[in-house]
């Protein structure tokens, strides 16, 4: 079995992440197979989720890094209008209510935000 990189990953400086705004995407391993996922920020927090519906396995962003409904409260799916709740990725709308996003550990320090590996979710290499 492969050794797990458990290192900090740079994803983007804090300031490309604005309040409500455009996702910055990235590819992560989801054991062993490429794989799709977004941060934004949301009450001045930065979040990341697997770009996976909880519904169907599709990709949700309706333009590449768009993923906020016309409110701007829920990340919302395109596919049938899913609405996830930012800070946890539980569902509260839609076919999957209930069910939440799969969420990749960020944090901020010193102006940047880094992604965190787990078992789950590893670096490209």
């Amino acid at each position: 079995m492969p050794e797990l990189n458990l290192e900090p990953q740079y994803l983007c400086d804090s300031a490309a992440l604005q309040e409500c705004g455009d996702a910055v995407t990235f590819e992560v391993s989801e054991w062993g197979e490429t794989a799709p996922a977004f941060a934004v920020r949301f009450d001045n927090v930065a979040v990341a989720y697997l770009n996976r519906c909880a519904h169907i396995p599709a990709e949700m962003d309706w333009q590449p890094g768009k993923f906020w409904d016309i409110d701007k409260r829920f990340i919302i799916c395109s596919v049938h209008g899913a609405l996830y709740d930012p800070p946890n990725g539980l569902c509260v709308s839609g076919p999957c209510h209930g069910a939440h996003l799969a969420a990749i550990e960020v944090r901020e320090e010193n102006g940047q935000v880094y992604w965190y590996p787990s078992e789950r979710f590893q670096p490209l290499f």
